[in-house]
């Protein structure tokens, strides 16, 4: 596969990190940011991911909402996905969640965790 066609998901932690690795499907790039992000390592990594397909799934707290203006800001080509508020963090996200968001951003899934129950 050519690096320039790869997709990137970049995550908060290795939480999520693992989180989203076992429902994708298909190869993609999951960067940890472990929090926040110097301005210095954002625009490295900007750089690195300039012609791919950047997605940022970060939890809905205060400071996911932080990383996701820095990316805004910083890398507007970036597509923003979105857990549901009430779940908060993207590790406790049900997978089934997570799966049909990443679903809708065309990334392909496991099909099990679409078909999972709530529980």
């Amino acid at each position: 596969m050519d690096v320039f066609d790869e997709k990137v998901i970049i995550v908060e932690g290795t939480t999520d990190k693992r989180k989203v690795k076992d429902i994708i499907k298909e190869p993609v790039e999951i960067i940890c940011t472990n929090g926040t992000i110097s301005i210095t390592k954002l625009d490295e990594l900007i750089d690195s991911l300039f012609y791919r397909d950047v997605y940022i799934l970060v939890d809905a707290d205060e400071a996911g909402e932080k990383l996701r203006k820095q990316f805004k800001r910083e890398f507007p080509e970036a597509e923003h996905l979105y857990i549901d508020k009430m779940y908060k963090e993207v590790a406790s996200a049900p997978e089934k969640h997570l799966a049909s968001v990443l679903t809708g951003a065309n990334i392909d899934v496991h099909t099990e965790y679409l078909e999972k129950r709530m529980s």
